[in-house]
């Protein structure tokens, strides 16, 4: 599958230092250690409706963490899925009346469009599930000849990972037995399904079902895959047995990610799976959470039809920081474009204080969790100066906007 356009990056005088980043599994802030290139594994999205801002969010948080990685003089694998076969997309087609396949290709490019439209850096691969099958049903079948998963006894051909084969299960997700249950069924889980060995257990592989869409699985039979099994097939085969961040939204952390690195330490042996497993927050509308059921999200593409600046909406994204959850409201985009009004003016100023400070200052914030709230303020800081004529550098105000450009992603 293709990716979308990326953009040229700044080169900026000097290198940043390591990178420290809160770690859900240990529950602290931790730096990272990539050894030679670092590697990243993002979920990306189920395109069955366009990107709203919580994919915006994670997909910027994640871009700043590529961004930071390779102003350090890192390499960087990242790779990003595409789940282009669930549930909730053929629900979705079937609801509208619209080929399945046609729905999920037309988002996904819409979905391009806007990560380019945002400045988010491209995935080096960039998956889809349908094209991963073949991969996903061979892991499958490892899982299911290593004891690991098992196929109900009632004529479906579905296939369940048993969690009592994964001893750590749960250390990423820190919840409890309840804390799970509770939680699993309103994330895709079905721990109500009769046959299964144990309520958690996920499902690897969904039998074909008359009027779905299924693939060949070999030894499986026809069908297609379960959901966490596929990204924990796709990073293995991409970036190995460890990766040194695996990275979404913060409902993705059970049962999704708890899942997919269960499959993959089961399948390797190796563990963690991940050095970092790095949650963004939530975004909400006006105080409210946003969500399709609630039929309050906000689109990127509405509001680059509506000819807000892409650029003040990821100035407004980055305004808080990325673990906690924050909401939207018409005030943020107001400051933000104002903010970046601000920022536009001084950096075409003829000088201003140093642009080295600045560098190493916006460098240390982000260095540090991704402090986008501080970086931001020390960036107001030397604007709100040099637009007050404060300062001798010449060279400052483009080395700001080199600064903010390369590593919060904002083009002035």
């Amino acid at each position: 599958m293709e990716s979308w356009v990326g953009h040229e990056v700044p080169r900026l005088p000097g290198r940043g230092g390591p990178l420290a980043l809160y770690d859900s599994a240990r529950q602290g802030l931790l730096p990272s250690t990539p050894g030679g290139a670092a590697s990243m594994y993002v979920c990306g999205i189920t395109p069955y409706d366009a990107t709203h801002l919580g994919h915006a969010a994670t997909m910027i948080t994640f871009d700043l963490v590529q961004r930071v990685w390779r102003d350090a003089g890192l390499d960087v694998r990242y790779v990003q899925n595409v789940t282009d076969i669930d549930d909730p997309l053929l629900e979705r087609a079937e609801r509208d009346g619209e080929d399945w396949k046609v729905l999920a290709m037309r988002e996904t490019a819409l979905f391009r469009e806007d990560m380019e439209a945002l400045r988010i850096i491209p995935p080096a691969h960039y998956v889809g599930a349908v094209e991963s099958i073949p991969e996903i049903a061979d892991k499958v079948l490892l899982l299911l000849k290593d004891g690991a998963a098992y196929r109900l006894d009632d004529g479906t051909g579905d296939i369940y990972f048993d969690v009592s084969t994964a001893p750590r299960f749960g250390y990423e997700s820190n919840l409890t037995r309840e804390q799970m249950l509770e939680i699993f069924p309103e994330r895709g889980g079905d721990p109500d399904r009769a046959g299964k060995r144990d309520p958690l257990d996920p499902l690897l592989w969904r039998g074909a079902r008359q009027g779905e869409p299924s693939w060949p699985g070999g030894e499986l039979g026809a069908g297609r895959p379960g959901w966490h099994i596929e990204c924990a097939a796709i990073a293995l085969n991409l970036l190995g047995d460890r990766i040194d961040v695996q990275g979404g939204g913060n409902d993705l952390l059970f049962p999704h990610h708890e899942c997919s690195a269960a499959h993959a330490e089961r399948l390797t042996g190796a563990a963690p799976f991940a050095e970092h497993y790095v949650h963004a927050g939530m975004i909400g509308l006006n105080g409210e959470k946003m969500s399709k059921s609630r039929g309050n999200l906000v689109f990127v593409s509405r509001l680059r039809a509506d000819r807000v600046d892409p650029m003040a909406v990821r100035l407004a994204l980055v305004s808080g920081h990325y673990r906690s959850d924050r909401t939207w409201t018409d005030e943020l985009l107001v400051a933000a474009q104002e903010r970046l009004g601000r920022w536009r003016r001084a950096a075409a100023a003829t000088a201003g204080p140093s642009g080295a400070d600045v560098l190493a200052g916006v460098r240390a914030r982000l260095a540090d969790d991704l402090d986008t709230p501080g970086a931001i303020a020390l960036a107001d800081a030397w604007a709100d100066a040099a637009l007050a004529g404060t300062g001798t550098d010449r060279d400052a105000p483009g080395l700001f906007a080199d600064t903010v450009d390369a590593l919060l992603g904002i083009r002035l």
